[in-house]
This record gives structure tokens, sequence and C-alpha cells, in this order.
């Protein structure tokens, strides 16, 4: 059974009711009268929501729309509060129809965001439309166009609060462009103007947000997909740059999903080293990560065929050749990630599968890691099915 949807309807009797009793003797304003106040209510949902309580939220949230009814100022704030709660609670349908319908409240997005409007509903529908494609690209651009008039009432203004709110504005126009470029390079790369497009959608959005890692990243692909690999790598070498030598609290680093993308890309374009770099700071933030144990090994494995090893691999044991340091490195980087895979029940059944490929051709060139005998026989349970997607494994890569 799905969560309880937005309730379109309320009765005046009810209305006038409930007016009734939030009134105190002499006509003052009792705390009940604050507890059904739609805003007071919309607040403690927001409050319940952010720390991770969007079952309480949920009621909370349902009860300020009941409250506010069909034309009170809550109703928008209520029904944008209520699709992002369905959306944590995993009930995207509801999710979808609570923006839906709050884009029937305001089309354009030109309502305040202190009222309940803007962007968000659109570029939230944009990512849970069912069709993708061309739909999300409206949607998004939908987004976009009440972004970029936000960002023109704000401009000469001097406040810090108009300053803070002008970047996230610019933070949130130029990850829009970028994903619908990302959207023409996957869903829409048959179109015919699906480069140009992608071409304008990323220097609008550097010319925004010069600075933003995700969007060098952005650029990165475009040129990957374009083959113009020293690009891409320049582009790469500098969205590292900006946030490599930051502490860990720092607001600027990319989330752990955008470095574990910036590393796959950087792999892509031979960038190993400054590949493995990035992976081991993710391993020193979540050790749990089957992904980054997995993308570490492959990244050491890359190396070993190109006849090179990172320096504190060779210096373990300066007997060894590069190629073998490297072997013995991506092994237990694989190994790690294989472990974990069990462990967290992971599903990614293509990375298992390349993973204990590369661990057994490992195993017949440089012999087998007699630490753990249990290990190597575990491996083997898994030969004939590794044998029957060998032909999926080598895709790993991309």
């Amino acid at each position: 059974m799905g969560k309880p949807r937005p309730q379109k309807n309320k009765s005046k009797k009810s209305s006038k009711s409930s007016q009734k009793s939030v009134l105190g003797p002499g006509g003052s304003v009792s705390k009940h009268s604050m507890a059904q106040d739609p805003s007071t209510l919309l607040d403690q949902a927001t409050i319940l929501l952010q720390t991770g309580r969007a079952d309480e939220a949920l009621p909370t949230a349902q009860k300020a729309l009941d409250l506010a009814g069909d034309n009170g100022p809550a109703q928008l704030p209520a029904v944008n509060l209520l699709g992002e709660i369905n959306v944590e609670l995993g009930d995207i349908d509801t999710a979808r129809e609570c923006f839906t319908r709050a884009v029937e409240l305001d089309p354009n997005g030109s309502i305040s965001e202190s009222e309940g409007g803007g962007s968000e509903k659109f570029l939230w529908l944009a990512q849970l439309s069912e069709q993708g494609g061309s739909e999300s690209v409206q949607w998004f651009e939908k987004g976009v166009a009440s972004l970029r008039q936000v960002l023109q009432s704000l401009e000469g203004k001097t406040s810090k609060e108009d300053i803070e709110n002008s970047q996230e504005k610019k933070t949130k126009l130029s990850n829009a462009l970028c994903a619908v470029a990302e959207i023409y390079m996957t869903d829409l790369s048959w179109e015919e103007d699906a480069e140009a497009r992608c071409d304008a959608l990323i220097t609008e959005a550097i010319t925004v947000t010069p600075d933003a890692p995700e969007v060098l990243q952005t650029l990165a692909s475009i040129r990957i997909s374009q083959l113009r690999t020293e690009d891409a790598q320049a582009a790469l070498r500098k969205s590292i740059g900006i946030w490599k030598d930051l502490p860990p609290e720092d607001l600027t680093i990319p989330d752990f999903a955008v470095r574990i993308s910036l590393a796959r890309l950087l792999m892509e374009v031979s960038l190993e080293f400054e590949a493995l770099e990035v992976l081991e700071r993710l391993i020193l933030e979540d050790d749990q990560s089957v992904e980054a144990w997995y993308l570490g090994g492959w990244c050491l494995y890359l190396l070993a065929e190109k006849q090179q090893a990172p320096k504190d691999v060779t210096e373990e044991d300066p007997s060894e050749s590069p190629r073998q340091a490297s072997l013995v490195a991506s092994r237990e980087w694989l190994k790690q990630s294989l472990k974990l895979y069990e462990v967290l029940e992971y599903e990614d059944e293509r990375l298992r599968d390349h993973a204990l490929e590369l661990v057994q051709g490992m195993n017949q060139e440089i012999g087998e890691d007699m630490d753990d005998d249990s290990e190597a026989e575990g491996e083997g349970e898994w030969d004939g099915e590794i044998e029957a997607n060998s032909d999926d494994d080598h895709e790993m890569a991309d």
C-alpha cells in the first residue's frame, strides 16, 4: 500500500471547526493553535526530514496541507515538502504526483522560494521522469529558466545573504545544465545536434561556475566522447587541483559518488596514478566501499600492463619488477573488494566476475597467495560463472 497522498479538498465546516479550536480564552492563540498552524507544522516536518525521520515527517506535512486548504499560502510549500518526503521514503509515484501538483500551482516557477515556488519541483520531476530522455530535458529546461530569473533578480545585490543565495542558485543551474548534457551524451546521443547541444550546455555551466569540480568532470566526459583525450585530461587535472589539498571536512570536496566517477574517468584517459590517489583517499574515508577497492585493484592492474608501479608499492620489495609489484598490490585490493562483496551482499555481479577473473589470472602469473587458502578455494567456486560471463568482463573498464 502506498503512502497517503495529499488531499485536494477540505470542507468549509471542517475548516471553521479547526479555526475555532485553536483559539484560547479571550481569543488568544494557545499552544495548541501553534501546533495546528500549517507553517509551524511544515517547520516541524522539515526538521524531521532533515534528521532522517521521514516516516514521522509524512503525517505532519500531510496535516499542514490539510489545514492549508485549497488556496492557503502554505499549500505550495506543503505539496513540495510532501514530494521530497515521499522521495526519501521510496514512494516515487506519490512524489511525482506531489511535484506535478506543485507545477499546477506555480507553472513557471515565478513564485518565490520563500512561498514554496522556484525551480526545485522541475528539477525533481526531471530526475523522477519515467520516460527520461526528452521529457527529462523539458523539466530541466523549466528549472533552468526559473533559476536564470532568480539570478537575474540578484544581480548587483551585495548583502551576504544575497551573495550566498546567488552562489547556491549558480551551483544548481550549472548542475542542471550538466545533467542535460549527460542526457544528450546517453539517451539522446542519436540526435543530430546532440554534440552541439553538449558544447553549448557545458560552456554555459563553466561560465556560471568555472571552478566547480563536478562541472569540469562533465566537461571531461564530453571531451572523451569527442575523442579529445588531452582536453579531457586537462579538465580532470584542474578538477582534482581544486580540492585535493583541502581538509576532509571542506564542503568544496565533491561527494563520494562523484569522486568514484572521477576515478573511472581518470582511468579512461590513462591517468592511473591520479586515479589511484583519488581512490586511496576514498578508502581512508570509507573502507567498506566495494567499488573503491575494486577500482583500485583494476587501476593497479592497468599500471602493471604498462610495466609501471606507484613508488610506495615498489619500495616494499625493491627486488620485484614494477609489473610484479603492481600485480601483487592489485590482487590485494581486488581480494578486499571480493570480501566486502560477500559481507555486504553487493549486487553488481559483473564487478564481482571481473575482479575474480583478474585475481585468477594474477594467480597463474605470480603464484597463488598462500596467506589465505580459504580465499583461494572460495575464488574457485565461481569458475563456471566467470566463464559464462567472460564476454562481459572486459566492459568493466568503460
